[in-house]
């Protein structure tokens, strides 16, 4: 039976991690966390718990994740974010995985929650990640955002795993927002820093197309009100991500030579 190593990065998670840990204590033969200097209880309910709590300055989601993986006494590694929680499905699946693998990387689905509805479309569900693998077959990227696992052969066959990974993304609009702003930020000052603009014809009509696509195309409409009011905010967050890389790409193009 191979054993698992499950990594978390964290920043005042105290409302959630306990959640999150509970579900990761029958699968994981480890638990790596990965603090980025909680003023909260979050440290201590990770060490209540018997995770091995580590800090690193945070530089970007990828940089924090790929530490934590770095940590972990096991090849096989199980990534989750602090608000996320096993459905007993994919324990189940897992638990079943562990004693015999027949693959290097395995796919989950992601079921979020948002401001307390289950989003089942918008383009959100069934979306599988690859989130369980051998490391010695993969890696984690170090993007600043949307950070994830790939697989050193880009051919190679991945399985889904049964049962959700329940994401309690959003508690309010203003969560939301907090996090464009900051998801939007990182994308624009990376995309910038490798000399990337975007043109005006874009800011205009990227997020118009954005819509249309997690509402009408992925059916978002299904998701009723908060369906309506996600699919804005995937809109608008393309829209203040572009715009933003506009700015920072003229303002670097305008800075003297040093």
């Amino acid at each position: 039976m191979i054993k698992i190593s499950s990594v978390i990065i964290t920043h005042n998670e105290e409302t959630n991690i306990e959640r999150c840990l509970l579900s990761l204590l029958p699968v994981s033969d480890e638990i790596i966390v990965v603090d980025s200097g909680s003023t909260d209880k979050t440290v201590a309910i990770a060490e209540s718990l018997n995770a091995k709590v580590f800090f690193h300055v945070f530089t970007g989601f990828g940089d924090q994740k790929a530490f934590a993986v770095a940590k972990a006494s096991n090849d096989w590694i199980l990534s989750v974010d602090a608000d996320e929680v096993l459905t007993p499905e994919l324990q189940q699946s897992i638990l079943h995985m562990k004693e015999d693998p027949k693959h290097n990387g395995y796919t989950i689905n992601i079921l979020t929650n948002y401001c307390g509805k289950w989003i089942r479309h918008c383009g959100w569900y069934p979306k599988h990640k690859l989130r369980l693998l051998n490391r010695n077959k993969g890696y984690i990227n170090h993007n600043p955002v949307h950070e994830g696992f790939a697989m050193n052969d880009e051919n190679e066959p991945l399985c889904n795993l049964h049962g959700d990974l329940l994401h309690y993304s959003y508690n309010t609009i203003s969560d939301h927002s907090r996090k464009i702003q900051l998801y939007s930020e990182l994308a624009a000052r990376n995309s910038a820093s490798k000399g990337k603009t975007v043109s005006l014809l874009k800011i205009i009509i990227w997020p118009r197309w954005v819509f249309v696509y997690h509402y009408i195309i992925r059916m978002g409409f299904l998701d009723g009100y908060w369906g309506y009011v996600l699919c804005k905010n995937i809109s608008y967050e393309s829209f203040i991500k572009y715009t933003k890389t506009r700015l920072y790409s003229k303002a670097a193009n305008v800075m003297p030579a040093t």
